[in-house]
């Protein structure tokens, strides 16, 4: 065992353990935190493999953008941070999926490869990279974006308890909670 595959071995270990903390943990910004984590093991892995630009891409794009997005999102709704324990549900359903799957998979790919030697094709640049983004992959990103932008616009919506309301809704709120309506001036 190489120097390289140690670290592999060791940045795998860490993804995936972290990765189990995500699913397993009962605070929402922790789970976050450990998604961190992950992505970044999962980073420094390409990293290993010489995969300099899938590396930086991962951690601006998975690292940076999706998961302050979700912090952002959580903030913006006022979820609960803390323990929730009305969320606690029976983990062993899942496990049993999970590993159901997990076993499933390792058998379609060593019936796929048995031991024969798959030949790697030449290494990557930026301008081929480009070129496969831009060319075949340009509506699975957008789609993404919009994904994205609508749960951001959905959070908004849902912290924003004034939005869909008519103007006697808050005009009743605003008696209720002694506010006055804009301003305090009527």
């Amino acid at each position: 065992m190489t120097g390289v595959d140690a670290l592999l071995l060791a940045l795998g270990a860490v993804a995936v353990g972290s990765g189990v903390l995500v699913v397993s943990t009962r605070h929402l910004v922790r789970a976050g935190l450990y998604l961190v984590t992950c992505l970044g093991a999962v980073a420094g892995m390409y990293l290993v493999l010489t995969a300099e630009l899938v590396a930086w891409v991962q951690v601006l794009i998975y690292v940076g953008a999706v998961v302050v997005l979700l912090l952002f999102a959580v903030m913006l709704t006022r979820a609960p941070i803390g323990a929730s324990d009305d969320l606690d549900r029976p983990g062993w359903p899942a496990a049993l999926i999970g590993g159901g799957v997990g076993l499933g998979l390792a058998a379609l790919l060593i019936d796929a490869y048995r031991w024969t030697k798959v030949d790697l094709p030449e290494a990557g640049t930026a301008e081929r990279i480009g070129e496969q983004v831009f060319a075949s992959w340009v509506l699975p990103f957008e789609v993404l974006s919009i994904l994205l932008l609508s749960a951001l616009v959905g959070a908004i919506v849902l912290s924003r308890p004034d939005i869909g309301r008519t103007a006697e809704d808050q005009d009743q709120t605003a008696e209720r909670t002694g506010s006055g309506g804009e301003g305090g001036a009527r």
